[in-house]
């Protein structure tokens, strides 16, 4: 078994405002953290990877396929791999949450 601590992990600005945290990885799926600024946007993108997540700070806006989706404090979701996708933090507060991805997302173009 592989334990990981978020505090011993570093954030990584993916975009302005948006700070993603790799942390565990298994053989079928990965597990990030995700803390997203007032005012910050994560632009339109899609990955192969099946992403289910869990805001449990805040509010987020998803924007797919020309529909807004709230996904608000204590909410989950998931996104079809493929699926082209964005998201807003339209709050005053920061939207802090995790995302599970499978397969496992372990080299994501925002990593270092």
């Amino acid at each position: 078994m592989d334990s990981t601590a978020l505090s011993d992990r570093g954030a990584t600005e993916a975009v302005d405002g948006v700070f993603l945290t790799q942390l565990a990885a298994g053989e079928r799926m990965s597990i990030q953290h995700f803390h997203i600024e007032p005012g910050a946007t994560v632009p339109e993108h899609s990955h192969r990877h099946e992403q289910a997540g869990f805001v449990y700070a805040s509010a987020l806006t998803f924007l797919v396929d020309g529909e807004e989706f709230v996904i608000e404090e204590n909410d989950s979701y998931s996104v079809p791999g493929g699926e082209p996708h964005a998201a807003e933090n339209r709050t005053d507060n920061p939207v802090r949450g995790i995302d599970v991805f499978s397969p496992p997302r372990t080299d994501p173009d925002w990593q270092d």
